[in-house]
């Protein structure tokens, strides 16, 4: 029996998991994204060549994979189309391989002014959002006043009246918004019919295609520390990131999920407001940044940087019951002299090695950090874990005592070749069924 996985963010996302997915996939008969929006980012490079995905699935890239969209998923129709003609261009037809879920909700003209103005009113406290009409699409999904792609294709009758009522609560929100719903209505009619191709239920499709013995692939976008139940709350998501949402966000039950690829950077990032434990500054935070090219997929804000926090992926461990972490990145660490690993940190009320909950305990918090020695030997390219240097290797080591997780990818580079899996781990096993 072919085993599913679900490959998930084990930091504050923008980890490397489209390059992670997209080399899985050849292993897989499908790949299913199940929450968040087109504020994602997956940057794939193939053969020298950048792809940048933010709805669609990484493994889009593969001939002959199914690519589905989740219930899960918020969709700005406006992306979707442009990320469509930008795949077309690169010579990356989705025709008979794209499935929209009629469940997934849809993101409307004004959900993104409603982003602008929520973010302006926090003023101080603002969360740092992309501005994209995500949280109030989220919004509207809970209130009960959302319009769902199979709305779109349904009673025009009914959808005219959802439309009108919602662009009249988002006037009354807005001072001196005098926005018309028809034009938004004959908007949305527009949208339905050019998505209506690749509309489906996603739930039985990947029902069926598990029944039939073929392998998914599930697929997480932003991570663990940004879920909206298990992040840094507030600075955080709208939606589950973490290993719950792929069954609430996709129609699939627990039972499902063979496996748990937890995707960490050798160094940690964050894009943003919110704490950053071992955020670093000055010309060695701008040597990550500008060698490791962390600048956002989605927006190309600049990314916080800092060391390695082990205390935030043993929490994403436990949280998501990882079995595994692809470990990116570590081509950046080269040359440097030292690299820290932080281990607990140093609060007003003693030294905690667990991730708190309630975020002022952070405040002034002081990392303890482990010290190890860099490698003057570069890791850029390597494809077998013993051909690391010996430092190289011995930090990944250290890195899966203090988490507690088998480091069973590690990844030296940026194309998917670049890449090692290391024998014996869960991932070859996973592989090989």
């Amino acid at each position: 029996m072919k085993t599913n996985i679900a490959v998930l963010g084990a930091q504050w996302g923008d980890e490397g998991k489209g390059k992670i997915v997209d080399m899985l996939t050849p292993h897989f008969a499908a790949v299913a994204r199940y929450q968040g929006g087109h504020n994602a980012g997956h940057t794939v490079y193939v053969n020298g060549k950048k792809f940048v995905l933010h709805l669609i699935p990484s493994g889009i890239l593969h001939p002959g994979v199914t690519c589905l969209i989740g219930n899960g998923v918020v969709i700005d129709p406006h992306a979707l189309f442009a990320e469509v003609e930008e795949l077309a261009r690169g010579g990356i037809t989705v025709d008979g391989r794209l499935k929209i879920s009629e469940k997934a909700h849809i993101i409307l003209p004004y959900h993104r002014e409603l982003d602008v103005l929520s973010e302006a009113r926090r003023g101080e406290r603002k969360i740092g959002t992309t501005s994209r009409g995500i949280g109030p699409a989220y919004e509207d999904k809970i209130g009960r006043r959302g319009i769902r792609v199979c709305d779109l294709l349904g009673d025009r009758t009914a959808l005219a009246d959802e439309v009108r009522e919602n662009v009249s609560a988002r006037n009354r929100m807005i001072i001196d918004s005098t926005l018309d719903w028809k034009p938004v209505f004959e908007q949305v009619v527009a949208f339905g019919e050019r998505m209506k191709p690749w509309v489906a239920d996603v739930s039985l499709c990947l029902h069926a295609m598990m029944a039939d013995g073929k392998a998914v692939m599930f697929e997480g976008a932003q991570a663990t520390l940004l879920d909206i139940d298990h992040g840094t709350y507030p600075f955080v998501t709208s939606s589950n990131a973490s290993i719950g949402g792929v069954c609430t966000g996709l129609g699939v039950p627990a039972r499902a999920i063979g496996g748990v690829l937890g995707v960490a950077k050798a160094y940690t990032t964050r894009v943003g407001e919110g704490p950053l434990p071992t955020e670093l500054s000055g010309a060695l935070a701008d040597r990550l940044r500008e060698s490791g090219q962390e600048y956002g997929a989605s927006t190309g804000r600049p990314r916080r940087c800092g060391w390695y926090d082990a205390v935030v992926v043993r929490y994403s461990a436990r949280v998501n019951g990882l079995d595994a972490v692809a470990l990116t990145k570590l081509d950046v660490l080269d040359d440097l002299p030292e690299v820290l690993i932080c281990t607990g940190y140093k609060t007003s009320a003693g030294t905690i090695t667990e991730f708190p909950a309630d975020l002022r305990i952070l405040s002034g918090a002081e990392p303890v950090y482990e010290r190890m020695p860099g490698w003057s030997s570069p890791t850029k390219g390597v494809t077998e874990f013993d051909r690391l240097p010996a430092e190289a290797q011995r930090y990944v080591k250290r890195l899966e005592d203090v988490t507690g997780v088998d480091c069973a990818i590690v990844s030296t580079g940026s194309d998917r070749r670049e890449t090692i899996i290391k024998k014996g781990s869960a991932v070859e096993r996973w592989l090989s069924n």
